[in-house]
């Protein structure tokens, strides 16, 4: 007995030894686990992100079932052509109100998903602040009243205005809106009045130009413009027939 005892015994002790290790590797590898429980709107401390290094935090990643069912019938509609191979979740982190790493989410086309990543990653570094980045589903697909809460997002589906089969930009996860409630949609009706969106967001519409009064306010010398169209995106500040301030898009 002591025999049989005394061989088994120390390969007992080897499997024991494999199996801790195999763990202890596991571990290593795995994603920090303030990166991998996602919660949008919450913030992160400091440490933890230099600890665990920043690229950790920005991600993008097929579109789990979890995340579609947010997404059912709010910002993917029945009608919606695409698949959901076609675009990616993104988490990402962003500086905000209070200049605090904040998680972020947002669903792009998955062809412009590494580029919107590195982007974001490039104003969280440079300290740029985003004051909300969560899903429009959030707000019921409802634009302006995700615009209302400053909120910043990318995919809702839609066809353009008078059309049932060109998708709009936005219905493609190809147009990124930043920061929206101080940078609005604004046009002239042929009556001469203004149509803005958000409708709140009426002071930061016009004479913007010389103004320092507009917080997150987006021109030629801010941030986002210069590493947005750098990347090949356009920017609504600088068409004619309308101004979409918070507005960038791009064509693949």
């Amino acid at each position: 007995m002591k025999l049989i005892i005394s061989k088994i015994f120390p390969k007992a002790i080897m499997f024991i030894a494999l199996v801790c290790l195999f763990i202890s590797c596991e571990k290593d590898d795995a994603e920090p686990d303030s990166t991998w429980n996602w919660k949008a709107e919450t913030t992160v401390n400091e440490n933890e992100v230099a600890a665990t290094g920043v690229s950790n935090w920005f991600k993008a990643e097929e579109i789990s079932d979890e995340i579609f069912s947010r997404m059912w019938l709010k910002s993917w509609k029945e009608n919606c052509p695409l698949k959901r191979s076609e675009l990616r979740y993104l988490k990402v982190l962003h500086r905000n109100a209070d200049g605090k790493p904040q998680r972020g989410e947002m669903v792009v086309n998955a062809a412009i998903a590494d580029k919107v990543l590195t982007i974001f990653m490039q104003l969280y570094e440079a300290g740029y602040r985003i004051e909300r980045m969560v899903l429009i589903d959030n707000f019921n697909a409802n634009d302006e009243t995700s615009m209302r809460a400053n909120n910043s997002s990318s995919f809702n589906f839609r066809f353009m205005t008078g059309s049932t089969t060109k998708i709009s930009k936005h219905g493609l996860g190809l147009a990124i809106d930043i920061n929206t409630l101080y940078n609005p949609y604004v046009k002239q009706k042929s009556d001469g009045t203004w149509h803005i969106e958000p409708a709140t967001g009426e002071e930061y519409a016009f004479n913007r130009d010389n103004r320092t009064d507009i917080p997150y306010k987006i021109d030629h010398e801010d941030l986002t413009y210069k590493l947005f169209t750098a990347a090949g995106f356009e920017w609504g500040g600088d068409w004619t027939s309308l101004k979409d301030y918070q507005h960038f898009e791009i064509d693949l």
